[in-house]
Formats: structure tokens, C-alpha cells, sequence
């Protein structure tokens, strides 16, 4: 990047960093110092990084300190330049002894047209910094000479701090190397600007960092941070941790009924003693779960929506497997969004003819027949406060890191280490715990391992990218501050994208899924891009290509690793892309932000899913893909005209030979039967409501898919089942 207008050799003080893909190569140069290729290579791909302090002493004479930072594992230099052309021994552990001397002086005052020439005005004016070093051959061994220039100079249009280097080598080699330097970019809120032959000067970052500085001091910081903790201690407690032993905790997929055949027969395993109890109850805050696969309601199928039965009557009764909390969202007794998350419970026994509903975001299914269990709601529960108070604990997430920016303004990788901090434990305390009660065990257990990748999140791109951005703390808590905190909020941003799993089956059925995806992809193509020229722009594009295709193979392996598919969680995108942000710029910090998030939120709420998982685990509740026994019922073979008491269902036994040993009968999505007869008695059933019918082989270890539903209308029409299975 250019370096600002008012910066001229007079005062050459900064950062600069060494643009790779506009210097020339100094590989040549540093085998004739006599540096060795492993050096020489490591010099080659690491970033090189001056912080420049140049001032003058009480005498009057110009000095110039200079650290030079190497990445790649070569240490750094230090080097102390007085403007006296008065020659100094130095010891550089990369070039050896050395003599050197340096100078201010016009560049006509050079007599090597190569040092002279190039120079912007101010440069010629001012005068350029020459720097000359020779090996010292008695302590060396070697022999050879670099004349250097340094100033100001136009490149592509740009201003750039530019050093010209003319060298010769043991054998009288010449070569002549520039070596062109980006500097930080200029905050946006130090505004600078001419009116009318004035120029106008608003430091607004430069005064904020000045004012803030008598809090930069440790103890104020670690009073900031016992602070914090305290607050965020009572604040948790009273948000789930001060309710009555009575209350019930729930998660946002918590039931009374389990699927199909899951509570054993007649619902035996699932029925509570006392069908008239009640039960007071919290729901965790912000439940909004939908259903990834297809779930059988009677004949209707179910997906991406809440599992809520029923609510459209005057009591607004729910069928007992449907989602607690999404059903109590609905009824309008609790608020998903914030507010109070608990209310009593009351169940209500067998129940005929759920009616459907939409209400309060959530609309659910109606079941037109009898099911043995049901609830309904009231808000008069026996719970003391039950106050929602998310909101007040991601303000104090929000705050502090503001005031990490803003006034404490610490050290780059305390800042890192606080907003690692801050970020797990506000989405686990509060706006994504995933229970009502935040399990703490599990935190902690996550918390750990997460430290250490975000140590090598820090080493590979933030330590290259946060230091130079947060000079200017408003535009760095702008930058972090935004891109993280929606990352964070992963459960309220990306997750209301229609995407939640990046396979083929997903990307087919649910709708808008293909269409969000392919814009994610086209604005992550145009984000890589950009990276990509930043990379070819400072040299690191060939370095980058190598290791990303390294990576390439290693995913392309473990998907073609036999019984497993490949999953790329949202914690470990962060893994794959952050390295390829770690360049001092501002997109690459709001990069930063976003996916420090992100990483944060899947490893907080999900923990570490392997990176491979088996089908059986991609496959949750999803139907198997079994054999699928067949109703010789049907609707032909079906007589009307017989009494329902008198009727029976009959389906095709078991083929010698197969893997099953018995059936699994559902009627009305209660298992009513299992075993090896192959003919149900429909004589108990109600000929006045319509009834539903789905059949699954069962073996001793497990159960295949049952069948799509046939259905029994009060009319006498059979209608038969559609091809599939259902889950």
C-alpha cells in the first residue's frame, strides 16, 4: 500500500512490509553474502517486516533504529543507523561481521546513476538515505559490497517507500535490486484534506488512541476483566440457573411421544401413569428446530418445519409427539424470540381429530383421528423469574469487546485471547447453549481443545492481519467487531439461510437450498479472488497454490475413504480458509472476524463432529432404504360393505431366506402389532374416523422402513399406499 502523502524521507518512521511481487529477487544477492539455501529459501517465502523509528538525538543528529522481522523461523535483526557517515562494526546473524555507515544526501551529490535516479520530487529535495555496508572480511571471510538508497518513489502510480540496492559480490558480480515496501493503510477516520490552499487535518483515530492511552495499563485491564467475569456470573445465574427444583428443563426437541415404533407396543414405554398430570417447564431460548428429514404425520409427510401436531382447536390440544417448545411458541404461551420461556404443561389422555394451525411463525399439521396421548398449555406456573435475558448477556459481550477496542486498546494477542474468550462463553452461557440450563461440563471440555486451534488460528493469519489493523481502534472494532459478532450469532444469521447440509439430497428437496448455495459459492469465488491477487501481489500466491492442493489431496482421500462421507462442519471451514486471510488488510480482517466466529458457535454449540462420518450417521432419522413389505389389502381387494368389526388387514408373509423375523404394524402411528401373523383385526377401530396403516419388517437387531401410509376413509374407501418409504 502507498504510504501517506505527508510521509517523506525526513521522517521515514513506520511499518512497512516487503511486496514481493514488486521487488526484485535477492536470492543472488544473499548466495553471495554467503548465506546458506535452507536460509536463503526460508527468506524467500517468509514475510519481511520493518518497524522503523527515526528521530533525531539531543545533538541534532539523525538516527534510525530498525527491527526487521522475518517469518519462517529466521530471527529477527535489530539495527541502529546514525546519519554520520561514520563507520560502525555490526554483527548480523544472517550476513556476519559487518561495517556500515550511513548518510542523509542529495541524490545528484551520488556519482551511481542507479542510486540516484527514480526519485520522487520531495526525495530529490529532501534528499535520499544512503546506506552503505561491506562484509568485514577479516572476521567474515567474504567479501562483497552493498550500496543502498532509500526514499520515496512512485511505483504503478503509487507513492512507495522503495530502497535501491547496488551490490558486488566476492568476484566483482554486480547486481542492482529494488526492494519495494507496502505500509499500513491509512485509518479512513484520520482525515486529511486541502480547502482552498489549507490543509485540513481530523485525526479522529490518532485523538482516540492518545486519549485512551492512561488506560493501557495492566491493572486496569485485569480490573476490566474480574469485572467482566463477575458480571457475566450473576447474569447467567439468574438466566438459568435460579428457577425451582420442580421446573423441568427441556431442549427444543423435547417430546412426550417418541417416533413410530419407539415406544414399544401400544405405546406401553411412553404412557404416563397419571394421564391428567401436569408439569411446569422452561424451554431453552431462541428454539426454532425444523425437522431435516421427512417425518409421517398419518398421510402427510412433514420436513424443514417444526414437529407441531395439532393447536387449532378452542384449547389449543397438541398431539404428544410433537415438539414441546415450538408448540408452546405457537400457542403463544412462550416467545422463541426473548421474553418469559416457561409455562405449565397439562395432558390431556387420548385425543380425537388435531386440528392445524399457523400461528406466531409456526404452522403445524392437523391428524384427523384419535391418538392416545395429548397436552395443552397454561401460563400459571409455580416458577419464579423466568426472564429471558439473552439479550442483556450478548449486550455485555457487545460492550466489552467495544471497550477492548475503543479504551483498553491491549496488546494484539490479548485482544485475540479476550474476543476468544468473550465469544465462547456468550454463545454458551447465553445466545446458544442449546439447553435451558447450559451443561458446563461440556463447555469446559470443549473449551480447551478450542484454545489450542485458535493458538495456531493466531500463528498461521490473525498475528499478520490484527496488529495492524487495530492502530486504528475504530475502524478495527468496525472491522473485527461487525465480522465476528456474525459469525457468533451463527443460530440468527447464516442458520436462516435455507442450507443447513451441504449434500446433493438437501440441495434437491428443500426449497431455496440450490439457489442459496450457489450465491454463498459465487460470493466465496469472488472473496478467493481477491485473496488470490493480494497473494500474487505480495509473492505468496505460489505458496499458497502448494499447500492448498496438499489439502486438496487430503480431502479428496478421506472422501474416498470407504463406508464414509466427508463433512465439512462449520467449525472446521474456518480451518481451511483462515490461513489464506492472513494479509494486513481490511477485507482480509472482516474474513477474520467472520470466520473466528463461525468457528467459535460450532465448536461452542456442536462440539467436534469428525470430519467423516458413517452413513448411519448422516442418516439420523432418515428412512434406510429397506426392503419394504406389501399390503395384500388394497383397494380392490377391500369389501365396503363388510362391517369394520368384521374386517382384517392382511399383508405378504416373509420369503424364506430373508433377514426378517416378524412385522412392525402401525395404525394410526401407534405400533398396534408385532410378530410373525400376517392379518391385523381392524374390529377395535372407530368406523366413524379415518385411520392409517404403515407395515416394516422387523429382525432381531433391527427394524426397516415402514412403509407410506395406506389409509382407511369412514366411508369404506381404501386408499393404497404410495410408492416409498416413510419415516
Amino acid at each position: 500500500m502507498a504510504v501517506p502523502a505527508e510521509l517523506t524521507s525526513l521522517d521515514i518512521s513506520g511499518r512497512y512490509t516487503m511486496n514481493k511481487s514488486l521487488s526484485d529477487s535477492t536470492d543472488a544477492i544473499l548466495s553471495h553474502q554467503g548465506v546458506g539455501w535452507f536460509k536463503r529459501k526460508a527468506i524467500s517465502v517468509g514475510t519481511i517486516t520493518l518497524f522503523v523509528k527515526h528521530f533525531k538525538d539531543e545533538s541534532g543528529v539523525e538516527q534510525i533504529n530498525i527491527d526487521q522481522t522475518i517469518t519462517g523461523g529466521i530471527p529477527g535483526t535489530s539495527e541502529q543507523r546514525t546519519l554520520s557517515w561514520t563507520e560502525k562494526e555490526h554483527e548480523d546473524h544472517v550476513f556476519g561481521p559487518i561495517l556500515t555507515k550511513s548518510r542523509r544526501v542529495k541524490p545528484s551529490e551520488i556519482d551511481i546513476d542507479f542510486l540516484k535516479n527514480g526519485w520522487t520530487a520531495d526525495t530529490l529535495e529532501n534528499g535520499v538515505i544512503q546506506s552503505y555496508s561491506e562484509s568485514n572480511t577479516p572476521k567474515s571471510g567474504t567479501t562483497w559490497i552493498a550500496n543502498q538508497a532509500w526514499g520515496i518513489k512512485d511505483v504503478n502510480g503509487e507513492r512507495r517507500y522503495v530502497r535501491h540496492v547496488k551490490f558486488t559480490g566476492p568476484k566483482g558480480e554486480d547486481i542492482e535490486a529494488v526492494l519495494v515496501y507496502d505500509y499500513p493503510p491509512s485509518p479512513l477516520l484520520d482525515i486529511n484534506f486541502t480547502a482552498r490552499a489549507h490543509r485540513v487535518s481530523i485525526p479522529i483515530e490518532t485523538t482516540l488512541v492518545n486519549a485512551a492511552r492512561p488506560f493501557r495499563r495492566p491493572w486496569v485491564f485485569a480490573l476490566v476483566a474480574i469485572g467482566y467475569i463477575i458480571g457475566i456470573a450473576f447474569l447467567s445465574h439468574a438466566h438459568s440457573f435460579s428457577l425451582s427444583d420442580d421446573a423441568i428443563f427441556l431442549g427444543c426437541t423435547s417430546t412426550l411421544w417418541l417416533a413410530n415404533s419407539q415406544c414399544g407396543l401400544n405405546g406401553q414405554q411412553c404412557l404416563p401413569l397419571n394421564t391428567s398430570a401436569t408439569y411446569d417447564f422452561r424451554c431453552p431460548p431462541g428454539c426454532g428446530t425444523l425437522l431435516q428429514n421427512p417425518r409421517t404425520i398419518g398421510a402427510e409427510e412433514m420436513d424443514y418445519v417444526p414437529l407441531v401436531v395439532g393447536g387449532g382447536d378452542e384449547e389449543k390440544t397438541y398431539r404428544a409427539d410433537s415438539f414441546i417448545c415450538s408448540a408452546a411458541s405457537q400457542a403463544g404461551i412462550i416467545t422463541t424470540a426473548k421474553g418469559d420461556q416457561c409455562a405449565r404443561l397439562h395432558l390431556v389422555g387420548e385425543f380425537t381429530n388435531f386440528l392445524a394451525h399457523k400461528a406466531n411463525g409456526v404452522e403445524s399439521s392437523g391428524f384427523p383421528t384419535t391418538f392416545p396421548l395429548a397436552f395443552r398449555f397454561s401460563k400459571d406456573t409455580g416458577i419464579g423469574k423466568c426472564n429471558d435475558l439473552r439479550d442483556a448477556g450478548l449486550a455485555v459481550g457487545v460492550v466489552a469487546t467495544a471497550i477492548l477496542f475503543l479504551v483498553l486498546q491491549p496488546k494484539p494477542i490479548v485482544l485475540y485471547w479476550s474476543l476468544i474468550c468473550i465469544g465462547f462463553w456468550t454463545i454458551s452461557l447465553f445466545t446458544d447453549s442449546g439447553t435451558a440450563v447450559p451443561d458446563l461440563e461440556r463447555q469446559f471440555g470443549r473449551f480447551l481443545p478450542l484454545l489450542f486451534i485458535s493458538y495456531a488460528f493466531w500463528r498461521g493469519a490473525l498475528r499478520y492481519t490484527l496488529p495492524a489493523i487495530v492502530k486504528a481502534p475504530i475502524e478495527g472494532f468496525i472491522l473485527y467487531g461487525s465480522g465476528f459478532w456474525v459469525g457468533v450469532l451463527n443460530n440468527k444469521t447464516f442458520d436462516q439461510l435455507p442450507l443447513s447440509r451441504l449434500t446433493a439430497s438437501d440441495l434437491n428437496k428443500r426449497p431455496g437450498s440450490l439457489a442459496t448455495f450457489i450465491i454463498l459459492l459465487l460470493v466465496v469465488f469472488i472473496c478467493g479472488v481477491n485473496q488470490a491477487r493480494i497473494m500474487r501481489k505480495t509473492g505468496w500466491l505460489l505458496f499458497y497454490v502448494r499447500w492448498y492442493a496438499a489439502a486438496g489431496v487430503v480431502l479428496l482421500v478421506l472422501a474416498l475413504l470407504p463406508t464414509l462421507s466427508l463433512r465439512l462442519h462449520h467449525y472446521i471451514l474456518p480451518m481451511l480458509l483462515l490461513p489464506a486471510t492472513a494479509f494486513p488488510t481490511r477485507l482480509s480482517a472482516i474474513y477474520q472476524g467472520v470466520l473466528i466466529g463461525l468457528f467459535l458457535h460450532g465448536v461452542a454449540r456442536w462440539g467436534y463432529d469428525s470430519i467423516v462420518q458413517t452413513a448411519a450417521s448422516l442418516r439420523q432419522d432418515a428412512v434406510l432404504g429397506s426392503v419394504l413389505p406389501t399390503f395384500l389389502t388394497n383397494s380392490t381387494t377391500y369389501n365396503s360393505s363388510i362391517p369394520l368389526a368384521n374386517q382384517t388387514l392382511a399383508w405378504e408373509p416373509i420369503i424364506p431366506g430373508d433377514p426378517w423375523v416378524g412385522f412392525s404394524l402401525l395404525v394410526d402411528d401407534v405400533e398396534r402389532y408385532v410378530g410373525l401373523a400376517v392379518e391385523y383385526s381392524l374390529a377395535s377401530l372407530d368406523p366413524t374416523l379415518p385411520h392409517f396403516f404403515r407395515l416394516a419388517y422387523k429382525s432381531d437387531i433391527t427394524l426397516g422402513d415402514y412403509t407410506k401410509a395406506a389409509i382407511l376413509w369412514p366411508n369404506g374407501t381404501w386408499v393404497d399406499p404410495a410408492p416409498g418409504p416413510s419415516y
